[in-house]
């Protein structure tokens, strides 16, 4: 298997440092970031073979970076690394562009073998996530399919609610009108029964688009 240029982007410094001594050799490190708009900005000069992201990252999460990195530069990997168990993010993840799905609490020999299949052309989830997806399919055929989703901007505005943004600068960040940002918050609560700005941000977390600490 020949180098492969791997971009990690994780907001902890530890978990990019373990990252990439996991990592090299047999692979090269070509930089790391900790949050989803500096994850497209040099993903757009280093063009790396693979990008090993998480999901909760600031300003950006991964689904929303990685759905647009695809975009971008659509032969670059996506290896999502995170500590998310729930099938539906991973079935979205795979939806978006994904290669590849691990937990973070996976064994390192697991990340070299996922690395390696996706850049082998395969697809690599890891094995508790996949026994849940087939767990679901079995019960539910359509399941997989009919999960309540949130939409792209839904996702982004709930992020940025989340972190401490106001309805002004979430229009200013996202190029929207403040009504508009009005609207997809409302909606959100509508479609999932949340009733306040707390619940609104349990329910980020839940879902892994910011992280606790």
């Amino acid at each position: 298997m020949n180098t492969a240029h791997i971009l990690i982007a994780d907001d902890h410094a530890l978990i990019c440092d373990a990252l990439r001594k996991m990592i090299e050799p047999p692979h090269q490190v070509v930089g790391t970031v900790n949050d989803g708009l500096s994850l497209l900005k040099m993903a757009a000069t280093l063009q790396p073979d693979v990008v090993l992201l998480d999901i909760a990252m600031p300003l950006r999460n991964g689904l929303d970076a990685g759905r647009q990195l695809k975009q971008l530069l659509p032969k670059t990997m996506l290896l999502f690394l995170t500590m998310n168990p729930d099938w539906d993010l991973a079935v979205e993840a795979f939806n978006l562009g994904a290669s590849g799905y691990l937990l973070k609490n996976s064994a390192g020999p697991e990340l070299l073998k996922a690395i390696d299949q996706v850049l082998s052309g395969g697809k690599y989830v890891t094995p508790p996530i996949a026994h849940g997806m087939e767990q679901v399919f079995c019960r539910d055929p359509q399941a997989l399919k009919h999960t309540k989703k949130l939409t792209d901007r839904q996702r982004e505005v709930l992020q940025l609610i989340a972190e401490g943004y106001s309805m002004e600068q979430i229009g200013l960040h996202l190029r929207i009108a403040t009504r508009t940002v009005a609207f997809h918050k409302y909606r959100i609560m509508e479609e999932f029964g949340i009733a306040n700005n707390a619940e609104l941000v349990r329910f980020a977390l839940k879902r892994h688009l910011v992280s606790a600490a």
